[in-house]
Order: C-alpha cells, then sequence, then structure tokens
C-alpha cells in the first residue's frame, strides 16, 4: 500500500489579533489587563510555529487607524510594547526567530525607533521563524508607498514603466523576499481583513474563530490547520490542472 501523502503546511501565517478588550472587560478589569494577556497568546503562538516547521508569522499588533484609539491605552499599549522588547528579543535570538517590523516606523518616538531597530539587529540570524510584527502598519499604506517607490524610480529613468509586472512591484512592498500568507486567521469572531496585506492575500486561504486573542493556545491552532489541510488550493485554475502540477 502507497503511503499517503503528507498534509501540506502552510509556509507564512498571518494573524489579526482581535478580542483582547473583550477579553478583559468579559472579567471586569481594564483594556491593558487584556493586552497583557494578548502577550501570552503571542508566545504561545510562536512556540505552535516553531514545531510545526512554519517559515514565516505576521502578527498585525497595531494598526494605523489604532492612533485613534483613547490616549491612555496608546499609551499603555507602547509601553508594554517596550517592557516586550526589552523582555523577548534575548529569547527570540536564542531560539533563531528573526524580528522584524513593517509599518510606518517614522509614527513612533525615537527611542522606540532605536530600540525596534536593535531588536532586528539582535535576531537578523535567526533562520528558524520570521517573525513579522505588523505596527502602524495599513494594507493601503503598503500599496502607496510600494507604487511611490516604483514612480520615483520611473521619474528619475531608473525604471522603465512598461517593466512593472506584479513581481516587481511585490518587491516593494513590506514583506518582499518572503513567501506570501497561505492562512489568514483572524480571532475574535469579526469577518473581515481590516485593512491587513491587501496585496499579500490575494490567495491566502482565511480562517476565522470567534475565540478571543487571550484565549488562542495550541488546540485553536491546531483546528486552523486542519481547515487549511482539508482545502483545495487551485489558484484560479481547475481540480484537474492542479493535480498534474509537480509539487514545489
Amino acid at each position: 500500500m502507497s503511503e499517503q501523502p503528507a498534509a501540506p503546511l502552510p509556509r507564512h501565517i498571518a494573524i489579526v489579533m482581535d478580542g483582547n478588550g473583550r477579553w478583559a472587560r468579559a472579567r471586569g478589569r481594564p483594556r491593558t489587563i487584556g493586552h497583557r494577556a494578548g502577550a501570552r497568546a503571542v508566545n504561545r503562538c510562536i512556540d505552535w510555529c516553531l514545531a510545526h516547521g512554519i517559515e514565516a508569522l505576521t502578527l498585525f499588533a497595531f494598526s494605523s487607524e489604532n492612533w485613534r484609539r483613547p490616549p491612555e491605552e496608546v499609551g499603555a499599549l507602547m509601553q508594554l510594547f517596550l517592557r516586550a522588547l526589552d523582555r523577548e528579543v534575548d529569547e527570540l535570538a536564542r531560539r533563531s526567530v528573526r524580528l522584524r517590523f513593517i509599518g510606518q516606523r517614522e509614527a513612533f518616538t525615537p527611542d522606540l525607533q532605536q530600540r525596534m531597530a536593535l531588536a532586528e539587529r539582535l535576531t537578523a540570524q535567526g533562520g528558524r521563524l520570521q517573525l513579522n510584527i505588523a505596527v502602524s502598519y495599513g494594507g493601503r499604506w503598503d500599496i502607496v508607498q510600494a507604487a511611490r517607490s516604483l514612480a520615483e524610480d520611473a521619474a528619475a529613468g531608473r525604471l522603465e514603466p512598461g517593466s512593472i509586472d506584479e513581481a516587481l512591484f511585490g518587491s516593494r512592498t513590506s514583506l518582499a523576499g518572503q513567501p506570501e500568507p497561505d492562512l489568514f486567521i483572524r480571532t475574535g469572531g469579526e469577518h473581515r481583513i481590516s485593512n491587513f496585506l491587501l496585496w499579500q492575500l490575494a490567495y491566502c486561504e482565511l480562517y476565522f474563530t470567534p475565540v478571543l486573542w487571550p484565549d488562542v493556545d495550541a488546540a485553536v491552532l491546531d483546528a486552523a490547520l486542519a481547515d487549511f489541510q482539508r482545502r483545495e488550493r487551485r489558484f484560479g485554475m481547475t481540480s484537474e490542472q492542479r493535480s498534474r502540477e509537480v509539487p514545489t
């Protein structure tokens, strides 16, 4: 009897971590407590990705729209962010996790920008997992900055406009050089993308769970993976065409 082929694993998982505030409210606690609990869920998610050999993980930590939240919550989030950087970066480096931040860094204080850059340098040799943290990030911003970069090159004569194709455009986006996400997960019960990785999610499998982010554990991620493995990914082709393709 021939062996069954191994179930496919996503190379890259992208997650909208939703539900910290509702988790705290259900317990009669301030939203900041929910964000702290959410940070622990991030560590569980990293553990799970390392155990399963996932190549890349992108987490939506703070959107460009989140600056509109109450100032006291934004301030608390920034302090939590700073403490997490100081506490976790050595452990990430030890576990060979490479950390990278994507988004509008200029929106943060110079001190925080410097510490983000330092964390990236300290983990630059990590080869087991690429961890992307999207902060002050928006999918439309990502597309606009890629288009602006190409337009500047074309205006300067460094690029022929006719040479711009999907591959070249993608090379100017925030996740250039990484595999596109195969699996998108959103926790908290909402069914929307919320301006996250609009270019990169074109053929991603979407999975929504009502579980609030602080409650996410290996069982929740296992369920998302099982759902992903039951799907047939055709990328615009027929099932027959996909079955004839040589696996990559």
